[in-house]
């Protein structure tokens, strides 16, 4: 079939499009198919691209190194972009326990490298390339095959041979984590309800009765001051009468306050306070707009290009129209309203006001959803282009010889984090719809795996077969699992972190984007892309540059 699209076409790019194309629909035909009840979606296409590359399928290396290289950079890219406006509050909360448990996924898969060499003689250069696979990284095997260039160029077979052990343990690296993951989600699926109700980082909302005579008579900004902390009173009743509080609003002996928090702020709320009441205010199904006659709840989209970057205080929307910020919903996490927020396009701000009041600040911030569809190509093609750039700037480390590079996997997930985090400040619009975000990254990953396919399938089954062949997947099997496992485990038992945070983590730790794809299919919402992005920066730099150290000192 190769050589009969070759001489239809006459052309190598032709071929390659039309191979990769029939490789990916292949791939995600079969990723339908359920193993045990476990669906390994589109991590079939890597699968389909090996059986290709077994029965011959040869594409130009060119195009086949392109293919790889631009998806990989769409997916992570736009992964960043997506998970950057809640990356840094996500880092602030649990970010550095995160990394800290990434960082001991990473350096655990390193110390097993020279165990295995003492206990099987495999050399250093193959246990670099199956701890490559193992851990799906292949920018951490191109630093590792320069390193080796640089230590040995006098024996290209070392480097081809690093390579073939990559390939041999990359699909039990990818099933490996996406297992793990799945036994982790059975084991801790009994205590998910009570920890997703726990979550730190969605707001609290609380109903108080104002009985501490210490903050009697004193203002709501008297009052909020000294604690501290920050909340905000969404309603205020006083005998049977709701209202919009402000800032000067004085409160009285019996007031019911309606609170929205952090979930850890709410014990310090309540004596303030001085009581909490028995009232379940967090239910999905609550009619907010039933609640008071005369006020209604709104959610109103930021789609006005003037408010982007503009911070939520210095609009002063409360002492202008008499209404009540709650929070504000972006990119799927809740945060709670402050003045120092930095609104940002396509951010949901729940409000709370009467109904003129609600609708003039509706024109003000837009509310325009059809103009969300349209997304900003410029900041797209402008960060994809910083990636790239950062990825091949060296960085020098004192002591080695030679320059490590973040490469095409680190600088552009590094820059699409930052452009969506701090480009609206810049006045630059990096927001994409929710599914024009999900297209991209599948399309990238799904190219990505096709070609990774093809190029390793080649060669893969004759190497399997070989006795040193089993003992290279057995190699790297355990250097998948003992990492994942151990300090996955810590993470649930001890660290007490939630499963979607703890599969985001261990994905991220591992730069194994198809068991991400495979975690966010087993839970709602982006936490585990906001675990694995956490991670990931740092997971990649920490590989990329002990690759070389392992080689340098080992080799």
């Amino acid at each position: 079939m190769k050589e009969w699209l070759y001489a239809l076409s006459g052309s190598p790019v032709t071929e390659a499009i039309a191979v990769i194309a029939l490789v990916s629909a292949a791939g995600l035909c079969l990723g339908r198919i359920r193993i045990g009840g476990i669906s390994l979606g589109i991590t079939f296409v890597f699968f389909a691209g090996i059986m290709a590359g077994h029965f011959g399928v040869v594409l130009d290396e060119d195009m086949l190194v392109f293919a790889q290289n631009f998806g990989l950079i769409l997916f992570v890219y736009t992964l960043g972009l997506q998970v950057g406006p809640g990356f840094f509050s996500s880092l602030k909360k649990g970010g550095v326990r995160l990394n800290l448990m990434a960082m001991a996924v990473v350096f655990t898969g390193l110390l097993l490298v020279p165990v295995f060499h003492w206990l099987t003689g495999v050399s250093v250069p193959n246990l670099m390339g199956l701890l490559s696979g193992a851990v799906t990284n292949t920018p951490m095997l191109g630093a590792a095959q320069q390193a080796l260039l640089q230590v040995n160029p006098a024996d290209p077979a070392e480097q081809a041979g690093m390579a073939l052990a990559c390939a041999i343990a990359y699909p039990l690296g990818v099933v490996g984590v996406i297992w793990a993951v799945a036994v982790m989600g059975r084991l801790s699926r009994k205590n998910e309800t009570e920890k997703a109700e726990q979550k730190p980082d969605k707001p609290n909302v609380a109903e108080f009765q104002v009985i501490n005579p210490a903050i009697f008579d004193k203002s709501i900004r008297d009052v909020m001051l000294p604690t501290g902390r920050h909340f905000v009173i969404s309603r205020l009743w006083r005998k049977g009468r709701v209202v919009i509080p402000a800032s000067d609003t004085l409160l009285r002996q019996g007031d019911h306050l309606l609170v929205i928090s952090e979930a850890a702020d709410v014990e310090s709320i309540r004596v303030l306070f001085g009581e909490q009441e028995d009232v379940d205010w967090n239910k999905e199904d609550i009619d907010w707009n039933a609640i008071d006659s005369h006020l209604v709840s709104r959610r109103i989209v930021v789609t006005r290009s003037r408010i982007n970057g503009v911070r939520l205080g210095s609009l002063r929307l409360r002492n202008l129209y008499g209404i009540n910020i709650t929070r504000v919903n972006r990119a799927g996490i809740d945060l709670l309203a402050s003045p120092g927020l930095h609104l940002q396009i396509g951010d949901r701000l729940t409000i709370v006001g009467e109904v003129t009041a609600v609708n003039n600040v509706g024109k003000i911030l837009g509310d325009e959803v059809k103009r969300l569809t349209s997304p900003n190509l410029f900041a797209i093609f402008m960060g994809i282009f910083l990636g790239v750039l950062l990825g091949c700037l060296p960085v020098y480390i004192p002591g080695m010889s030679a320059s490590v590079r973040l490469g095409i996997a680190g600088g552009p997930i590094i820059v699409g984090i930052l452009m969506g985090a701090f480009g609206p400040r810049f006045h630059v619009t990096t927001y994409t719809t929710q599914s024009a975000n999900l297209m991209i990254r599948q399309f990238g990953i799904v190219i990505y795996l096709a070609g990774l396919g093809i190029a390793s399938g080649a060669h893969f089954f004759e190497t399997v077969f070989r006795p040193e062949g089993i003992i290279w997947i057995g190699l790297g099997f355990l250097l998948t699992m003992i990492p994942v496992l151990a300090v996955g485990f810590i993470s649930s038992a001890v660290c007490k972190t939630t499963y979607a945070v703890n599969a985001g983590m261990l994905c991220g730790s591992m730069a194994n984007p198809m068991a991400l794809s495979y975690a966010n299919t087993t839970v709602e919402g982006d936490e585990p892309s906001v675990a694995y992005a956490t991670v990931y920066p740092l997971s990649m730099f920490l590989r990329v540059i002990t690759a070389q150290l392992m080689i340098m000192l080992f080799a």
